[in-house]
Parts: structure tokens; sequence; C-alpha cells
């Protein structure tokens, strides 16, 4: 893969708005989880949710897309001088060059929820000002981000559960390789709904508690909401200093069960060699994993077999999970980005929630953070149904 230049970012995760506060969070331990008092939601469980988006507005023009997942997208796209960061980029390529490939698992279902909540009680009827089309279709997002940048170049929406916004990195590689666009905007944003909380309950997997990945007595997922952009354009000869390249990407899809991984992580260990082939790096080029890790007794297992058969013990992993909760199909961009501020400043964050790491897991984990410099990241993202995405990031040559 031609290496494609990072040139901007923006987040918004339950940690706090932009880059700042989520380094500031990552650097003192300190976790965004919080007991769900979400909605009529009335499960014993925690939840990363993000403050402030009732106070979110949309332009007058784009009123009839506002839902919570698109006010979560509009937060983050003006975080960290993300939105003026494409406007000139709009200067430079132009409005029709420049790709719009964002990811969502649920969208803005919460809308669709809330609009069969007020249905007509003699027939039925949904309210009439509930649009489909702008809300809750997965479609919705990339729409909606589309007229808000100003842009006009190809655009959709990837909805492959929690590899949903690392799938769309390589999706923007593709396009720009062939010629589709010379530019693109990449991420996408999930919120928190009833369908996603009662889902996962009915599934057995959230956890009473704040999640613990990798942890002797984790008992499940901690689910969260997020949303965040990057800004990918070609790599330039001569880079400016400081500069941070999308170097490989690697997808795979294991179809051993429609929410279980295969137990010896094949399909992940799949992906992470791919995205080492498509950097032509080696495993031991890899300096930190940002893990899956979902704190489930399977999935952490499963990680941890296709971790050490690839890359061995030596290299420091972790899961951020336990800051910002598991946000599906956000969890791609969220610890993405995350992973490019572990490549800047040198922090490479523990896991303070986890207590006591399970000694059946061998990969080094680490539950404190660390310091030192890195050269090149991998990120980790494993979705329902088998879908297993890879990412490295790492200082441009």
């Amino acid at each position: 893969m031609h290496p494609l230049s990072l040139s901007h970012m923006s987040i918004v995760s339950s940690l706090g708005a932009g880059q700042n506060a989520t380094l500031d969070a990552l650097r003192n331990g300190r976790g965004g989880l919080k007991p769900c008092s979400f909605e009529t939601v009335t499960l014993d469980t925690h939840i990363g949710e993000v403050a402030g988006l009732e106070d979110i507005l949309l332009p007058p023009e784009l009123a009839s897309y506002d839902c919570r997942n698109n006010r979560l997208a509009e937060m983050a796209l003006h975080q960290d001088g993300f939105a003026d960061a494409v406007a000139a980029a709009r200067e430079r390529y132009g409005a029709d060059r420049i790709g719009v490939f964002l990811g969502t698992s649920t969208s803005g279902i919460l809308s669709a929820e809330l609009a069969f909540r007020a249905r007509d009680p003699q027939t039925g009827a949904l309210p009439a000002a509930f649009s489909f089309a702008t809300t809750h279709s997965t479609g919705s997002l990339a729409d909606f981000v589309r007229h808000r940048l100003g842009l006009e170049g190809p655009a959709f929406v990837v909805s492959s559960a929690c590899a949903t916004t690392s799938k769309v990195f390589a999706n923007a590689a593709r396009m720009i390789a062939t010629g589709l666009c010379d530019a693109a905007v990449v991420g996408g944003a999930d919120s928190l709904c009833l369908t996603t909380l009662y889902g996962f309950h009915s599934l057995e997997l959230i956890s009473p508690t704040p999640c613990r990945p990798f942890d002797a007595e984790r008992s499940g997922v901690s689910l969260g909401e997020g949303a965040g952009f990057a800004l990918l354009e070609r790599a330039a000869d001569k880079p400016p200093p400081g500069s941070i390249n999308l170097l490989g990407a690697g997808e795979s899809n294991d179809a051993h069960h429609m929410s279980t991984p295969h137990p010896e992580g094949l399909g992940a260990r799949l992906a992470m060699e791919r995205a080492l082939a498509s950097a032509g790096l080696r495993p031991t080029d890899i300096d930190y994993v940002n893990l899956h890790g979902t704190a489930t007794s399977y999935g952490d297992a499963a990680e941890d077999q296709a971790i050490t058969g690839l890359l061995g013990t030596r290299t420091p992993v972790s899961s951020t999970k336990g800051y910002t909760g598991h946000t599906l199909g956000a969890a791609g961009i969220v610890e993405a980005i995350i992973s490019v501020l572990a490549l800047r400043t040198g922090l490479i964050p523990g896991s303070p929630q986890t207590r006591n790491l399970d000694p059946a897991l061998r990969c080094r984990y680490l539950l404190a953070n660390e310091n030192g410099r890195l050269d090149r990241v991998m990120t980790n993202s494993f979705g329902f149904g088998g879908s297993n995405s890879s990412l490295i990031f790492g200082w441009a040559a």
C-alpha cells in the first residue's frame, strides 16, 4: 500500500471532546464510564456517555438530519480544527475530489425508538415528523457530513459491526489508489440507543461494573458512544517534520460464529498479517498494539492467541475500552486516534481498570502507562460475524 498522510483528526468520547481532553484522561487514568442512566434503560451496567449532546444544534438547513448520532458527528467535526482543515483541503483539491467514507452500526436508530414510543395509538402510525432516511438510515451519516463539509466526492457508509470505522481507512486507501479521489474524510459515529444496550444484555455480554479487559475476573463489555474523523491525503515525497502516515491496513473475515470469534484468533491474526504485509513490515517493527480488548472471556483469549502467535510476548499491548467503553461502530476511529496520539506523545496507555491479569493470557498487557519513543503502532478492531480489521500508523519517512 502506498502510505497516506493522516494530516488532521478529531475525537469525541466519554473522556471528553478533543485530543487534549483524551490525552489528559489517559495520562491521569481517568475513565469515562459511569452507572447507566440513559433514557429509560434499567440495566445494571456502566456506560460511556458523551456529555452535552442535548445542547448541540445542527444548522437550520440540515435540521432534518437532527438525531443523536448526527449531533455526535457534528460535535466531532468541530473539534481540533478539523472542519477548517477540510475546508482548506477543499480549496486545494476541489470539493468533488475529496471522498467521505464513514462507518456506523446503529446510526440514528434512537430516533426510530423514540418515534415508535410516540406512534398513534389507533393506527400505529409513526409521527409525521419522523424521517427514516435522514436519521435512522446508516446512509444518513455520510449524507449529513458531506453536506456539512461542502464535499461532493464519492461517499458511502460501511456498517460491519465493531470493525466498521477501522475498515473505512482501507476503503479510502483503495479509492485514492484508483484515482477516484485525491483525499478522504474517514471515521464515523456511533451513539447509545436502547437496541444496543438491551441487545448486548440479551447476549449476556454486558458487565455490571466498568469493564476490565484481560482481567482474570472480567465479566463483559461496557458500552459507550463516540465519534472521530481523520483526513487522509496522498503522502508527500518530502513530508513536513512530524508527519504521520497510514502505513498499512489488513482485513479478514473468519465467519466462525455470529457473535463469538474463532477460538484461536485465526481471523484476527490474518488481519494483522495482511496489515503488516501491506506496510512492508515485520512483526518486530510494531512498538505498541491497541487491542480490540472488549473484556469478554472468549474475545480477549482469542486476541491474546493471535497477538502472541504473531508478535510474541515482548510487544506492549493494552485495551483502552476500560476508559471509553466499547463504542461499537466508532471503536475503530476512536482507537485509531488514541493510537496516533500515543505515537505523537510517546505515551503508551495502560489499563488501570484491569486489576489482576488473567494468568492464562500471555501477551505483555500494560496495567500502567509507559513512556518511550514509538515508531509504528497497530490498532485492532474485530466485529460480530468475524469481520476483522487492523491498521498500522507510523512516522512519515
